[in-house]
């Protein structure tokens, strides 16, 4: 029997989700001889392939980890942590249907007040199925740091000298569709630090570190800070990924970052709250919720919008009536 594991794709949360779900399914569940890995990206228009998932009737299962629920019947196992987990009122219900008679309760688990899902499914299978997650602590801390944007300060975050935040760059700038799912194997079987050396993961970080360097400097020459909001704009310069901390950086008294940039499939809005704020918790925004409103979502510190390449405009937009509101909640 084959597992197909779906996860947040160039996300070390997605990652390392996907990495913990495999070792639970493989201790604990014990019904897969195969394993195979398919990142999903947050797009505009539908986020999943129905196709993708058949292959329940012959015993194979799909689980999908650290990403939006999907109501087909052919998904097996779920996993997620984001507030915005649930497309529509109606995937809502459906989870909750499941969860109240029963049918799902052990297969699919929501909860927001984990700061990653890969910790989330540690603690899921550890108290639900008797998981061993003593191997799985340096994988556990390090998805915590990242996902939740735990780091000690911006300069930690930004000059990257631990083995996970390298690890981080290297899964969230991949272009090749076979590095993560050739990774993921790796992450709980050896420590970070020898992930990070296999060759065909060291011979990313030299062109990376540059390229990260140039980002920073990119970033430099056009954001700007404006009560409270940093804002800045890289269209022109398509990346598929930036280091999302370069703006508190850069700004260390900007309470929140409104970004722009462009990739391959799509003009994303990315909106942030510096982590390390003096701005009481209570004060600040809850950022899923804003944009939600746009179509995107995250969590309440830090979430995203995508639109088409081709609709920069309504990305543009956005971002300026987005920004536009956080400036009037710093007065």
């Amino acid at each position: 029997m084959e597992c197909k594991v779906f996860f947040h794709n160039k996300c070390f949360d997605g990652a390392c989700s996907a990495s913990v779900f495999t070792r639970f399914h493989r201790e604990c569940v014990k019904t897969a001889s195969k394993f195979s890995y398919h990142g999903l990206v947050h797009r505009a228009g539908a986020l999943f392939d129905e196709r993708e998932f058949l292959g329940v009737a012959n015993g194979d299962e799909n689980a999908i980890v650290d990403f939006k629920y999907s109501a087909s019947p052919n998904v097996i196992w779920w996993f997620d942590h984001h507030l915005s987990a649930f497309l529509t009122p109606a995937d809502q219900a459906d989870f909750e249907r499941g969860q109240a008679d029963g049918s799902t309760a052990m297969r699919k688990f929501f909860d927001p007040g984990y700061p990653s899902c890969t910790s989330f499914i540690a603690h899921i299978g550890k108290t639900k199925f008797g998981f061993n997650v003593e191997p799985l602590a340096e994988l556990t801390k390090w998805a915590d740091i990242v996902d939740s944007a735990r780091y000690e300060s911006a300069k930690a975050a930004v000059e990257m000298a631990e083995p996970a935040m390298k690890l981080t760059m290297v899964i969230e700038s991949a272009t090749d569709d076979g590095l993560i799912p050739k990774l993921i194997p790796l992450l709980t079987e050896m420590p970070l630090a020898e992930v990070l050396a296999q060759p065909f993961v060291h011979e990313l970080l030299g062109p990376l570190m540059e390229r990260h360097w140039a980002g920073l400097e990119l970033i430099r020459s056009r954001a700007s800070l404006n009560r409270g909001v940093i804002t800045f704009d890289i269209t022109d310069q398509p990346t598929e990924g930036y280091n999302k901390f370069i703006p508190y950086y850069l700004f260390p008294e900007g309470t929140y970052n409104v970004g722009l940039s462009k990739s391959s499939f799509r003009t994303k809005v990315a909106v942030g709250t510096n982590p390390w704020t003096k701005v009481p918790a209570e004060k600040l925004a809850n950022v899923a919720v804003i944009c939600e409103r746009y179509g995107g979502g995250g969590h309440a510190r830090v979430g995203a919008i995508s639109f088409p390449p081709d609709r920069e405009d309504e990305a543009r937009k956005a971002a300026a009536e987005i920004a536009a509101e956080l400036q009037g909640l710093s007065n």
